[in-house]
């Protein structure tokens, strides 16, 4: 059966277009119920046992729910006692169209067989399609089509044998609906009057959103906020620059301020201050906003001061001063200053974190805590609070309404106790939105098959390299490797050097399932004791993994040099290789300067090494910075899996002999795919700083007597190069330090879509990813690109379509920050364990930065910051301070701290916040009246003696 809509359309030109839109609709679409005979279905989704057990409905019953159930109600929906659920193609366009998330999240359930959800395309079913009436909203119409296609269902399954006690129940939390459908002879529910009643499973009822009219009820009439405007006027506002459109970006250190990041074309970005509770309105973190300026007389400075939201006696009360904060009138600090007038997006998650109990015996309300202090507290209803004391949890944002002091939300589920190692990495990778699931099977369902091995067919397109003396260089445990390094001389004198990389991208094809869960995933983690993997473990850690004495598929980069590490020729092929050798750093630098060892890989390591010497040589020549992180490693007990001994990574001339390999095979390959696919080439770029992120870096040097060039990069990294002090040979390392946090963060991009490639870092003109397949999609990308440049491979669509690389560069980019906050909260967290363990240590340290109020100190040993203030509200009377900002230095009393003094301090763990357990400094040396601590005894026994007192 046919329908057909036809309708004129005016073109752009003038002209008109007659447009005719058919509907086709079938009468043997299968209702998917095992009770039903008159369907000829093949197999059944929706079960014959239908009985959940219910105080509203106690006969078997199948689900019909309505489009904002589905939005509203998602986490009741993944409930495992949900279940014989019919989903119409009414609700799923609906809800595709209106949040890709809980779209997601639905297409999952309908996927889980034990869910039993069944979705039926009503839409094209003869006797459920529905055409809209004359002057009917498209909301009205679909709601019309839901309660058709539930009273089609009660007809159809009304005579099936065995059926006659099933019902279908429609589940509403809309009022209108819920009368028309009850008129109808349809059995409806609001969706918590359903929930509710289930027997099973009472706690289900802390999952129930909050809808508008619940959360009414809870609210006094009194008005915290303004009023939203309506997104038509915010439109308008926009269009006319009456108001910006940013990004909502609150503060960690103080509850009452933010910025609005007003995205523009080049330069024209901008970012407006919002400041105070009444300005910020209701705005959450990444909350896309429409801000309208302040008159100038009202701008104001960012605030120095640290506030966190300790909640005021009412909660539904705002304190004054929680309107107005105490700023700067310095006319050259004061910022474009703002308020928010209307939400355009809501970018909510579940986010995790610790409830706090109501003093008020019985209660029902309480306050949740997040983990992350840029979002506020939410109010959520619970039964099980007792339960959750102590527990970390997650729990969603609901709504927000103008007369509340925080936002309403409601429980998701238990996380696990807090402090507990399981519990808390967990935490860091919801809270860093790492994709952490297991691999689904869809996914599982494109790996090889095993046994696997290589056969002659594949050897007809791939260049034999198994003679070659190929060896690998990797840290300690490392089992996804993703390089391989030879050197051997050639007759003419000259020297063969090549790089071979895991051919990953030979087995996963562009996309697949496979394809697709690997560029979402982006990158590998790197965890204190776990490795979340971009790909399966049969790829990472076997088939791809470029382990000693196997055959292996590579992608080799092969250059011919001169003994002064001059490129004569560069060539690219796919090739089957067999590594000899898989060593760790420190094995590779002991072959090296053990003149005893003459084998084949002990003179490839030496060739390989005298190399890479010239060219580092060559590289800082042409401007590439030599910068310092600290960085550590966690020695872990094998049976308790406890840190026992922290230690700064330490670096060998093997480290940085495969560092310049990779580089210039990333460099070489950057240059071959640019020069193939000028649009669509995936490049990295480091861009230049701008000159204000240097001013801490030229006053640190200053302090010292010292001048620093930042005109370029060989400017910067010349005045590094001779920025010395005597008597002090870490304040050369100090300086680097600071210098690596005045960078920008070196970003992918599409070569189409841009016209800066330079890499600043590197002093680079051109550079990609290459070289880490196994962990890194980038690289994936960069492989099929050079293989379709070299006749490997064939390409496809999406990989010369410049604005679909643009967008995976941005999920790129996203995915390796995240990671990178990940890595460091995994990092803090292990620190946190080390120094439990080991009650108070007392180090020394250099000041790394000064501030108003306080200085941050690094610990050498442990590659550990940590502040230690001068202002304590519970220290009576507070030193006398004075800050100079030209410096900058701070006096405390009769002292003067300065950037780089060695002072002592102790280190212990402050565990009196439970969620924000963080590492306390105290001063030692110098001694200050009533600032300095004296030395306690270290170690176990000061632990002890602590305790006792």
């Amino acid at each position: 059966m046919l329908k057909s809509k036809t309708f004129v359309k005016k073109t752009r030109s003038g002209g008109v277009m007659k447009i005719v839109r058919e509907h086709y609709l079938r009468d043997d679409i299968w209702c998917g119920s095992g009770f039903c005979v008159e369907c000829k279905q093949e197999s059944s989704v929706l079960p014959t046992d239908a009985c959940i057990e219910s105080n509203l409905c106690s006969f078997p019953h199948y689900l019909i729910p309505d489009t904002n159930v589905v939005l509203h109600q998602i986490d009741i929906l993944e409930d495992p006692l949900i279940r014989n659920v019919i989903i119409l193609q009414t609700v799923l366009q609906e809800v595709r169209h209106r949040s890709a998330p809980i779209y997601k999240r639905i297409k999952d359930i309908i996927h889980d067989a034990e869910k039993h959800f069944y979705t039926f395309t009503n839409e094209h079913h003869r006797e459920t399609f529905i055409e809209r009436l004359q002057a009917e909203s498209a909301n009205d119409r679909n709601d019309r089509a839901i309660r058709v296609a539930a009273k089609w269902y009660s007809e159809h399954l009304k005579n099936a044998p065995a059926a006659e006690e099933l019902r279908i129940v429609l589940l509403t939390n809309d009022r209108g609906n819920k009368e028309k459908a009850e008129e109808s002879g349809i059995l409806a529910y609001k969706c918590d009057e359903y929930v509710k009643s289930l027997i099973a499973n009472p706690e289900l009822v802390d999952r129930l959103a909050l809808t508008p009219d619940d959360s009414s009820e809870i609210t006094s009439s009194k008005f915290l906020f303004p009023e939203h405007l309506p997104l038509s006027k915010i439109q308008a506002g926009i269009k006319n620059n009456t108001f910006l459109q940013g990004t909502f970006r609150a503060s960690r250190d103080n509850y009452l301020e933010a910025t609005v990041f007003v995205h523009g074309e080049g330069d024209e970005s901008k970012e407006v201050l919002i400041q105070g509770l009444q300005n910020l309105n209701r705005a959450v973190y990444q909350d896309v906003v429409a801000v309208e300026l302040l008159p100038r007389n009202q701008w104001v400075a960012p605030s120095s001061v640290v506030l966190q939201d300790e909640g005021p006696k009412d909660e539904d009360e705002a304190d004054e001063s929680e309107n107005m904060l105490k700023s700067d009138t310095n006319e050259a600090l004061l910022r474009p200053t703002g308020k928010v007038v209307g939400i355009i997006k809501r970018n909510w998650r579940p986010f995790c974190g610790m409830l706090v109990k109501s003093q008020i015996k019985e209660a029902t309300r309480h306050l949740f805590t997040p983990a992350d202090r840029r979002i506020p507290r939410i109010r959520v209803e619970t039964r099980q609070a007792a339960a959750l004391v102590g527990q970390r949890i997650m729990v969603a944002i609901d709504g927000w309404p103008k007369h509340s002091r925080y936002p309403n939300g409601h429980f998701v589920r238990n996380l696990g106790s807090a402090g507990d190692k399981e519990t808390e990495t967990e935490v860091l990778l919801l809270e860093h939105d790492v994709p952490h699931q297991a691999f689904s099977q869809a996914v599982l369902s494109f790996l090889p098959k095993m046994p696997w091995g290589i056969t002659e067919e594949d050897m007809k397109k791939r260049q034999d390299l198994r003679h070659l003396s190929v060896c690998s260089v990797d840290p300690p445990g490392c089992t996804d490797i993703d390089d391989a390094l030879h050197c051997r001389d050639l007759e003419n004198g000259n020297l063969e050097i090549g790089v071979h990389i895991a051919d990953v991208s030979h087995f996963i094809r562009p996309g697949n399932a496979l394809d697709q869960e690997a560029a979402s995933r982006g990158t590998t983690v790197y965890l204190c004791e776990k490795r979340i993997d971009m790909v399966p473990e049969l790829l990472s850690s076997n088939l791809c993994s470029l382990r000693s004495n196997v055959e292996r598929f590579a992608f080799s980069c092969i250059w011919e040099m001169n003994q002064d590490a001059e490129i004569i020729s560069t060539r690219f092929t796919k090739s089957v290789i067999n590594s000899k050798a898989s060593l760790t750093y420190a094995e590779a630098q002991m072959r090296i300067d053990d003149a005893g060892m003459n084998d084949d890989i002990t003179k490839s390591l030496r060739g390989l090494n005298k190399l890479a010497k010239i060219l580092k040589r060559k590289r800082i020549g042409k401007g590439a910075l030599t910068l310092s992180s600290p960085e550590v490693r966690f020695h872990i007990d094998s049976e308790t899996h406890d840190p026992i001994d922290l230690q700064t990574k330490e670096l060998m001339e093997t480290n940085s002999m495969v560092e310049e390999f990779m580089l210039l095979a990333n460099i070489s390959v950057a240059q071959k795919i640019y020069d193939e696919f000028s649009e669509c080439a995936l490049l990295r770029k480091h861009p230049a700083p701008p000159p204000s992120n240097y001013d801490i870096l030229i006053k640190a040097a200053k302090s010292k007597d010292l001048d620093i060039c930042t005109d370029t990069a060989k400017a910067l990294a010349d005045s590094l190069d001779v920025a010395r002090v005597e008597g002090f040979s870490y304040f050369n390392t100090l300086l680097r330090i600071l210098a690596t946090r005045c960078m920008m963060q070196a970003v992918y991009f599409c070569s189409g879509m841009d016209s800066d490639f330079h890499h600043y870092g590197l002093a680079s003109p051109i550079y990609t990813h290459f070289t880490s397949p196994i962990r890194r999609y980038s690289d994936i990308i960069v492989h099929r690109l050079l293989a379709v440049a070299i006749g490997a491979d064939c390409t496809y669509p999406d990989l010369m379509d410049k604005h679909k690389q643009s967008a995976l560069c941005n999920n790129l980019n996203y995915r390796h920050k995240m990671a990178q906050y990940a890595q460091r909260a995994s990092v803090a967290f292990h620190t946190q364990l080390f120094f439990k363990n080991r009650g108070i240590l007392n180090e020394d340290g250099f000041i790394l930065f000064v501030r108003k109020n306080a200085i941050i100190i690094l610990i050498p040993k442990f590659g550990l910051e940590g502040t230690v203030f001068f202002e304590n509200k519970d220290q009576k009377p507070s030193p006398k301070l004075t800050f100079n900002e030209e410096g900058p230095t701070l006096a405390v009393e009769q002292h003067t701290f300065s950037m780089f003094d060695k002072v002592k301090v102790t280190i212990s763990l402050d565990a009196s916040n439970i969620q924000h357990q963080k590492i306390r400094m105290a001063l030692i040396e110098p001694v200050i009246p009533g600032v300095s601590v004296p030395a306690p005894e270290a170690g176990p026994e000061a632990k002890k003696a602590r305790l006792d007192r």
